[in-house]
């Protein structure tokens, strides 16, 4: 059922068929993904009738609720590394995983209070920090706190900018800190700094000084959803592609 995707719109005429009643499906996904899952989820439920419930976190929390159980359909990791994990425990439906978007990791200030950072020019970030901290995210589980760590590491800039590091469950919380002036700088992904008008971006990492950025795709072994098809074929459809990009996602799933 899975190997082979339907176009959406052919996909969800199959599975809802005329006078079907609202069903419910559920996706977890990177907080990353937020605005524009936020366009996303009127279209899909419009498009179908069903309920779209989205459950969003960081990829390390949303992969270890799935282990341990939790009752989703289709999951979008912000890395490859959480998904492997559960493609190990044979958690993932065969055959439905694939690469669906790509992105950047960069450098952000309050809006206004910023200014270009020379990534590659050794900046004494804990000078630019004051007394504040730098947020990210959980730099050992969350992919966007994973990525940065790698980036300052490479760069040579982790060691002495480590003690400052304030790090948030997600890496929404970490734009949240730095929207809201509690850090005068922080560490997210491009499309992040995109859609929150309360920052600015300082720097872009070089794309070698980190792990390619990449958010696969899968529904879960465990779902007997009939929906879950449909939703997933959705995702990597013309009108999903348009919003990822819109949002500033690189598009890898042709």
């Amino acid at each position: 059922m899975f190997r082979a995707l339907l176009s959406p719109a052919l996909a969800l005429a199959v599975l809802l068929p005329a006078g079907a009643h609202a069903e419910e499906v559920t996706l977890f996904a990177a907080a990353s993904l937020k605005t524009a899952l936020e366009q996303i989820e009127p279209v899909f439920e419009a498009a179908t009738g069903a309920d779209l419930r989205v459950s969003l976190a960081g990829s390390s929390a949303l992969a270890r609720q799935i282990q341990q159980g939790a009752p989703a359909d289709v999951f979008i990791s912000a890395n490859p590394g959480w998904m492997d994990a559960l493609e190990d425990e044979g958690l993932l439906a065969e055959g439905t995983r694939r690469d669906l978007l790509g992105n950047a990791i960069v450098l952000v200030a309050p809006q206004g209070q910023g200014g270009r950072v020379d990534l590659l020019a050794s900046p004494d970030l804990p000078a630019l920090l004051g007394a504040g901290p730098l947020a990210m995210a959980l730099v050992d589980a969350v992919p966007a706190g994973i990525y940065g760590k790698q980036a300052l590491t490479s760069l040579g800039l982790w060691e002495a900018v480590a003690p400052h590091v304030a790090q948030a469950d997600n890496v929404r919380a970490a734009l949240a800190l730095v929207a809201l002036g509690e850090a005068p700088l922080g560490v997210v992904y491009a499309t992040d700094a995109a859609a929150e008008p309360g920052v600015e971006i300082a720097a872009t990492f070089p794309e070698d000084s980190h792990d390619p950025i990449r958010y696969p795709i899968a529904a879960l072994a465990e779902s007997d959803n009939p929906l879950t098809a449909g939703l997933l074929a959705f995702l990597q459809g013309a009108e999903a592609r348009a919003t990822f990009e819109a949002q500033g996602f690189t598009w890898l799933a042709d």
